[in-house]
C-alpha cells in the first residue's frame, strides 16, 4: 500500500493543475474576451479564492461547500471578495451537475445566507436551455472543471451599480462568441478537465 507521502505529491499535482487550467480560463476567456466585466477587478488585486475539491459523493461535497459560505460570509471582502470551488472528482456529467445546483441553492438557504452570497455556475459541458449542446452561446459558461462560484451579492450590487449596460452583458457574450465561433474558442488553447 501506497504511504501518504507518494499520495501527496499526486493529489497536490492535481490541485496545482486544476488551478492553472481554471486561472488560464479566466485571463484568457472571462477576462480576455471580456466574458465578465468585473473579473478583472478581483483577479488583479487576488481576491479570488480557488479551491479544489477532493469530494467524491454529494454529502462530501455538501461539506465543503458549507465550510467554504462559511469562509467567504466571514472574511473581509477586499481579502477574498469571492469563491471558486473547483470540482475535480465528480459531477463530470453536466445534468448531475445541474441537479446538484438545487441541493447548493437549499444549502445556502439552509445557512440563512440567501440574499447574501449566490452560487454562479460554470462546467466543461454547460447548456443552456433550448440550445443545442454544440451551440457556441454555451461556452459563456462552459470552464476547464466543473465549477461553483460563490459570490458575494454586495459585491454584485455594487460592480452593478459602475457599469450601466449590466442588463446587457448576456447579450454581449452572446455576440462574442457569435463572432470568434469555434474556432475563436479552440483558439484560446484553454486546457480541459483531466477526469
Amino acid at each position: 500500500m501506497p504511504t501518504s507521502s507518494r499520495i501527496e505529491p499526486a493529489a497536490e499535482s492535481v490541485r496545482e493543475s486544476a488551478i492553472a487550467a481554471v486561472q488560464t480560463w479566466i485571463e484568457k476567456a472571462v477576462i480576455g474576451l471580456n466574458l465578465c466585466p468585473f473579473a478583472k477587478a478581483v483577479h488583479v488585486k487576488k481576491q479570488i479564492r480557488y479551491v479544489v475539491s477532493t469530494a467524491t459523493d454529494e454529502d462530501a461535497l455538501l461539506e465543503e461547500l458549507a465550510a467554504e459560505l462559511h469562509t467567504l460570509h466571514m472574511i473581509d471582502a477586499e481579502v477574498t471578495d469571492t469563491t471558486l470551488l473547483i470540482l475535480t472528482g465528480m459531477l463530470a456529467d453536466f445534468l448531475d451537475y445541474n441537479d446538484f445546483l438545487d441541493s447548493a441553492d437549499e444549502l445556502i438557504e439552509t445557512l440563512e445566507l440567501d440574499g447574501e452570497i449566490q452560487i454562479a455556475s460554470f462546467h466543461p459541458d454547460y447548456q443552456f436551455a433550448g440550445t443545442q449542446a454544440d451551440d457556441i452561446e454555451n461556452y459563456t459558461n462552459r470552464s476547464p472543471y466543473p465549477i461553483l462560484h460563490l459570490l458575494r451579492e454586495s459585491s454584485i450590487d455594487q460592480a452593478v451599480a459602475a457599469y450601466p449596460d449590466a442588463k446587457n452583458i448576456y447579450e454581449k457574450n452572446m455576440e462574442t462568441l457569435r463572432r470568434i465561433g469555434h474556432s475563436g474558442w479552440q483558439a484560446l488553447n484553454l486546457n480541459s478537465r483531466k477526469q
